[in-house]
Protein backbone atom coordinates (compact mmCIF):
# COMPACT_ATOMS: atom_id res chain seq x y z
CA UNK A 1 0.00 0.00 0.00
CA UNK A 2 1.44 3.00 -1.01
CA UNK A 3 0.93 6.57 0.88
CA UNK A 4 -1.79 9.12 -0.37
CA UNK A 5 0.45 12.35 -0.69
CA UNK A 6 -2.35 15.22 -1.07
CA UNK A 7 -1.78 18.42 0.38
CA UNK A 8 -1.29 18.46 4.28
CA UNK A 9 -3.64 20.85 6.58
CA UNK A 10 -1.87 23.19 8.76
CA UNK A 11 -1.83 23.17 12.59
CA UNK A 12 -5.57 23.86 13.41
CA UNK A 13 -6.82 21.45 10.50
CA UNK A 14 -4.27 18.75 12.01
CA UNK A 15 -5.48 19.28 15.39
CA UNK A 16 -9.89 19.04 13.81
CA UNK A 17 -8.47 16.14 12.10
CA UNK A 18 -6.66 14.17 14.79
CA UNK A 19 -10.24 14.67 16.90
CA UNK A 20 -12.08 12.89 13.33
CA UNK A 21 -9.87 10.73 12.59
CA UNK A 22 -8.58 9.42 16.51
CA UNK A 23 -9.25 5.38 16.54
CA UNK A 24 -10.16 4.54 13.54
CA UNK A 25 -8.33 1.59 11.78
CA UNK A 26 -6.04 2.52 8.33
CA UNK A 27 -4.71 0.14 6.36
CA UNK A 28 -1.26 -1.65 6.22
CA UNK A 29 1.77 0.48 4.73
CA UNK A 30 4.52 -2.04 2.80
CA UNK A 31 8.51 -0.98 2.65
CA UNK A 32 7.16 1.60 -0.34
CA UNK A 33 4.59 3.42 1.85
CA UNK A 34 7.16 3.74 5.04
CA UNK A 35 9.32 5.89 2.21
CA UNK A 36 6.68 8.25 1.94
CA UNK A 37 5.70 8.76 5.28
CA UNK A 38 9.38 8.82 6.85
CA UNK A 39 12.21 10.79 5.25
CA UNK A 40 14.80 7.57 6.20
CA UNK A 41 16.35 5.65 3.64
CA UNK A 42 18.37 2.79 3.83
CA UNK A 43 20.50 2.07 5.85
CA UNK A 44 18.62 4.17 8.51
CA UNK A 45 15.02 3.20 7.79
CA UNK A 46 14.17 0.46 10.36
CA UNK A 47 10.66 -0.47 9.98
CA UNK A 48 9.60 -2.88 6.85
CA UNK A 49 6.30 -2.57 7.26
CA UNK A 50 3.23 -1.25 9.93
CA UNK A 51 0.41 -2.81 10.54
CA UNK A 52 -2.87 -3.19 12.98
CA UNK A 53 -2.44 0.99 13.08
CA UNK A 54 -5.75 2.71 14.94
CA UNK A 55 -5.16 6.27 14.14
CA UNK A 56 -3.28 8.34 16.55
CA UNK A 57 -3.27 5.71 18.93
CA UNK A 58 -1.54 2.40 18.08
CA UNK A 59 0.20 0.63 15.56
CA UNK A 60 2.68 -2.49 15.17
CA UNK A 61 5.56 -2.21 13.02
CA UNK A 62 7.80 -5.07 11.56
CA UNK A 63 11.73 -5.48 10.57
CA UNK A 64 13.15 -8.38 9.50
CA UNK A 65 16.63 -8.72 10.85
CA UNK A 66 18.78 -10.26 8.24
CA UNK A 67 23.12 -10.89 9.03
CA UNK A 68 23.24 -8.45 6.27
CA UNK A 69 22.57 -5.37 8.67
CA UNK A 70 25.45 -2.83 8.01
CA UNK A 71 25.99 -2.60 12.11
CA UNK A 72 26.71 -6.18 12.34
CA UNK A 73 30.10 -5.49 10.67
CA UNK A 74 30.70 -4.04 14.23
CA UNK A 75 28.28 -4.97 16.43
CA UNK A 76 29.87 -7.34 16.70
CA UNK A 77 31.65 -9.38 14.03
CA UNK A 78 31.82 -12.65 15.44
CA UNK A 79 28.53 -12.50 17.59
CA UNK A 80 26.18 -9.71 15.64
CA UNK A 81 23.57 -8.29 17.83
CA UNK A 82 21.28 -5.32 17.22
CA UNK A 83 22.22 -2.46 19.08
CA UNK A 84 19.82 -1.59 21.58
CA UNK A 85 19.33 2.45 20.80
CA UNK A 86 18.59 1.08 16.97
CA UNK A 87 15.64 -0.93 18.68
CA UNK A 88 14.37 2.26 20.44
CA UNK A 89 14.66 4.29 17.19
CA UNK A 90 12.73 1.80 15.02
CA UNK A 91 9.89 1.89 17.72
CA UNK A 92 10.35 5.79 17.34
CA UNK A 93 10.07 5.38 13.79
CA UNK A 94 6.87 2.98 13.63
CA UNK A 95 5.63 5.47 15.89
CA UNK A 96 6.26 8.42 13.96
CA UNK A 97 5.01 6.74 10.84
CA UNK A 98 1.38 6.35 12.29
CA UNK A 99 1.10 9.85 13.31
CA UNK A 100 1.89 10.74 9.74
CA UNK A 101 -0.37 8.44 8.00
CA UNK A 102 -2.92 9.26 10.59
CA UNK A 103 -2.12 13.06 9.45
CA UNK A 104 -3.19 11.49 6.13
CA UNK A 105 0.20 11.98 4.15
CA UNK A 106 3.92 11.67 3.64
CA UNK A 107 6.79 13.81 5.17
CA UNK A 108 8.58 14.51 1.47
CA UNK A 109 9.57 17.79 2.07
CA UNK A 110 6.86 18.56 4.52
CA UNK A 111 7.19 17.16 7.72
CA UNK A 112 9.88 16.23 9.65
CA UNK A 113 9.86 13.38 13.11
CA UNK A 114 12.21 14.57 15.90
CA UNK A 115 12.95 12.66 18.80
CA UNK A 116 12.80 14.84 21.93
CA UNK A 117 13.19 12.29 24.58
CA UNK A 118 13.73 8.27 25.43
CA UNK A 119 12.87 7.12 29.40
CA UNK A 120 12.42 4.36 31.26
CA UNK A 121 14.67 1.86 27.99
CA UNK A 122 14.97 -1.66 28.72
CA UNK A 123 16.83 -4.61 26.86
CA UNK A 124 15.73 -7.89 27.57
CA UNK A 125 17.72 -10.01 25.28
CA UNK A 126 19.84 -9.59 22.19
CA UNK A 127 18.05 -9.35 19.04
CA UNK A 128 20.07 -10.94 15.94
CA UNK A 129 20.12 -12.24 12.40
CA UNK A 130 17.06 -14.33 11.54
CA UNK A 131 14.68 -12.56 14.18
CA UNK A 132 11.24 -10.64 13.18
CA UNK A 133 10.83 -7.58 15.53
CA UNK A 134 7.35 -6.77 15.89
CA UNK A 135 7.16 -3.13 17.36
CA UNK A 136 3.70 -2.47 19.28
CA UNK A 137 3.47 1.27 19.84
CA UNK A 138 0.84 2.93 21.73
CA UNK A 139 0.34 6.83 22.42
CA UNK A 140 0.35 7.64 25.87
CA UNK A 141 -0.46 11.91 25.17
CA UNK A 142 -0.55 14.16 22.39
CA UNK A 143 -0.23 18.29 23.31
CA UNK A 144 -0.50 19.80 19.88
CA UNK A 145 2.69 18.97 17.14
CA UNK A 146 4.28 16.85 20.46
CA UNK A 147 3.42 13.28 20.73
CA UNK A 148 4.24 10.78 23.59
CA UNK A 149 4.18 6.62 23.18
CA UNK A 150 5.57 3.90 24.89
CA UNK A 151 6.61 1.36 22.54
CA UNK A 152 7.51 -2.58 23.60
CA UNK A 153 9.69 -4.52 21.18
CA UNK A 154 9.01 -8.27 20.51
CA UNK A 155 10.46 -11.44 19.09
CA UNK A 156 8.45 -14.40 18.96
CA UNK A 157 5.89 -12.98 21.27
CA UNK A 158 8.77 -12.56 24.00
CA UNK A 159 9.62 -9.37 25.15
CA UNK A 160 13.41 -8.12 24.05
CA UNK A 161 13.04 -3.81 25.03
CA UNK A 162 10.48 -1.73 25.76
CA UNK A 163 10.78 2.41 26.37
CA UNK A 164 8.74 5.43 26.37
CA UNK A 165 9.79 8.49 24.21
CA UNK A 166 8.19 11.80 22.99
CA UNK A 167 8.92 13.49 19.25
CA UNK A 168 7.82 16.35 17.38
CA UNK A 169 6.05 16.75 14.07
CA UNK A 170 7.77 20.27 12.59
CA UNK A 171 6.59 21.73 9.24
CA UNK A 172 9.94 22.75 7.56
CA UNK A 173 10.57 26.47 7.04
Amino acid sequence: MTVDTAAQPDQQGTETQAAEQAGKPLPDVDAKGMMQLLPHRYPFLLVDRLIDQVAFESATGIKNITASEPWFQGHFPTNPVMPGVLIVEAMAQAAGALVVHSLGGATGARRMVYFMSVENARFRRPVTPGDTLRFEVKRIQHRKNVYRFSGHARVEGQLVAEAVFSAMIMEPE
